[in-house]
């Protein structure tokens, strides 16, 4: 039975080194067509297929990472230019009209740091949902740091990361991300 259980795991093992890569190689031809209605619905398809839940007149430009994409919701009119990363095991809400710029990452999920003398690589992760709420513009090469939420209307300047809730109708900018002014 022992010995048996062992071809057991071997054979998830080894279909499980086969299957990643080959989604890994799938999803980034899908997401290296170019941003077009027709190409929009190979994209949507293949996220959808894997438990997203995906609004209206979603526009996607090339080179988009989304991993695993069961988590994620994306509303209406929601426009994620070149390069965007987006992990998604801890949840990921984008609202919609959002635009979120070029070689943005949005992180739903971080490692744990375990009390010394724990090893790191075997902590594990926490998982805590990112919230992208309706009519914001996120900018090129920012961070949105696991468990933020960027409220409605607020604006994050280009190169920022950021490491606390915004409020509405606010913009923010820098490393941290800090208070710049009221829209």
């Amino acid at each position: 039975m022992n010995l048996l259980r062992r071809y057991l795991i071997r054979g998830k093992n080894l279909i499980k080194s086969f299957a990643v890569p080959i989604y890994e190689v799938i999803g980034a031809i899908i997401f290296a067509l170019p941003r077009n209605k027709m190409f929009n619905f190979f994209k949507v398809t293949f996220l959808v297929v894997q438990g997203a839940t995906i609004g209206k007149r979603i526009t996607f430009y090339p080179g988009i990472k989304i991993n695993p994409a069961k988590n994620i919701t994306i509303g209406d009119d929601v426009d994620l230019a070149w390069g965007i990363i987006i992990t998604t095991k801890g949840s990921v809400f984008i609202g919609d009209r959002t635009f979120v710029g070029y070689n943005t990452m949005i992180f739903s999920a971080n490692h744990t740091v375990p009390p010394a003398p724990e090893k790191i690589f075997l902590a594990g992760h926490q998982l805590s949902p990112v919230k992208i709420m309706n009519d914001v513009w996120i900018g090129a090469g920012c961070t949105i740091l696991p468990g933020i939420t960027v409220s409605e209307g607020a604006v994050v300047a280009a190169g920022s990361v950021v490491t606390k809730d915004v409020p509405e109708f606010t913009i923010v900018g820098g490393i941290p991300a800090k208070f710049i002014k009221k829209r």
